[in-house]
């Protein structure tokens, strides 16, 4: 049965990240199998709705936004309602939802449309540490009202899942994300192309240690200056954001290269370059960069807290380290450096983790959660109907 799907999402193209990523892939999984959607996302500022009209073929609305720390805020629109009415989907998948996001939630329960909520920010996390003038409580209850107006909510682990059970969130599953296993291949190692790049990012030293990632505060990617001493060791920060200025002053530039913001097969070659993958940021609700890392053969060092913690199998796929350890990174790293062996086996098994984790098996669970969300709330009608 084909599917009328309304996509509500926090962020889009042309901004990269985790939930850009999994609504494009989503996007991918519906126009391949005959459904229709619309995407309704931020504009990247009031007067900006110039932007990119469709994506797969689906219209992309674009409401006004005001910037809150280079990311463009979708604001409630009075046109949500018409937006909606006039496509009449059978059910609202809404990423990340904050403030677009409940908005939509609200309209779409007004009108009798199923929702599926998808948890991807920690909202929570990150008002302690980006300093916004409310604190965690209230941000729970934010989530709270946000999530408890769904039909069905998706949380990327068992963790967050508990999360939201916990602030009294309904019929709460665990839906994670999927990788792109053809895109992020251990052959490109060998590749000439990725030999090339190897050598220009190594600058002549034995090895390659890597992060690939948003430059944000709560990335903690500061943190690199504990590895920057390490002997014949480079290092690449692929990705973009608020903080690259300051890392590119902090960060010392004969070990340190940064490329910016890489997609498609140069994001790809880079991860392949990598001898090691490094994250250390503590608050991710995920870690869609640590599976890609693993889908090439790069052993993983990531801090043991949120999402990581369900993606690396620890001593098998990569490392789980303390967080609030200054020393254990830095010795992981050295670690894995001296152990050629130890890095392929480590490849290999987060290579064989990762086929069990496409989009394409992932995606098929999402739909299941639609028609879980259009039944359910078909059922909740009747059932209202024969009280009246």
């Amino acid at each position: 049965m084909s599917l009328r799907v309304a996509i509500v999402t926090e962020s889009f193209l042309p901004q990269l990240n985790g939930v850009t990523n999994s609504v494009l892939r989503v996007c991918d999984t519906l126009a391949q199998q005959g459904h229709e959607a619309i995407i309704v996302a931020p504009s990247n500022g009031i007067a900006d709705l110039s932007l990119e009209r469709e994506y797969r073929g689906f219209r992309i609305v674009r409401v006004p936004s005001l910037p809150f720390r280079q990311f463009p805020v979708g604001m409630p629109s009075p046109f949500l309602a018409r937006i909606l009415t006039q496509f009449a989907p059978d059910v609202m998948h809404v990423a990340s939802p904050f403030v677009l996001g409940g908005a939509a939630i609200g309209v779409a329960r007004r009108l009798g449309i199923p929702t599926v909520a998808i948890y991807q920010t920690d909202l929570a996390g990150y008002s302690d540490r980006y300093g916004v003038p409310f604190v965690r409580a209230v941000a729970d209850r934010l989530v709270a009202s946000i999530h408890g107006n769904a039909d069905i909510n998706l949380a990327p682990t068992p963790e967050s899942a508990l999360y939201l059970t916990q602030l009294g969130a309904p019929h709460v599953s665990v839906w994670g994300r999927g990788v792109d296993i053809s895109r992020f291949h251990p052959n490109l190692k060998t590749e000439p192309e990725t030999i090339a790049l190897r050598e220009k990012l190594t600058r002549g030293r034995r090895h390659l240690v890597g992060y690939v990632g948003r430059l944000a505060p709560e990335k903690q990617v500061h943190r690199f200056k504990e590895l920057a001493d390490m002997r014949d060791t480079a290092f690449v920060i692929v990705g973009d954001g608020a903080e690259r200025a300051r890392l590119e002053r902090e960060l010392p530039e004969k070990s340190f290269t940064f490329v910016g913001s890489q997609s498609g097969e140069d994001l790809a070659r880079a991860y392949a370059a990598m001898d090691v993958f490094v994250h250390f940021g503590a608050e991710e609700t995920f870690g869609q960069t640590l599976q890609e890392a693993q889908a090439s053969g790069v052993p993983v060092v990531s801090p043991d807290a949120g999402g990581p913690k369900y993606l690396i199998d620890n001593g098998e796929t990569g490392f789980l380290v303390d967080p609030d350890d200054k020393h254990i990174t830095r010795r992981a790293v050295r670690f894995l450096l001296r152990d050629e062996a130890l890095r392929a086996r480590m490849g290999e098994a987060g290579r064989r983790k990762m086929l069990t984790r496409t989009w394409e098996a992932n995606n098929e669970r999402l739909l299941a959660h639609y028609a879980m969300a259009i039944g359910q709330r078909a059922f909740e009608s009747t059932t209202s109907d024969e009280l009246v």
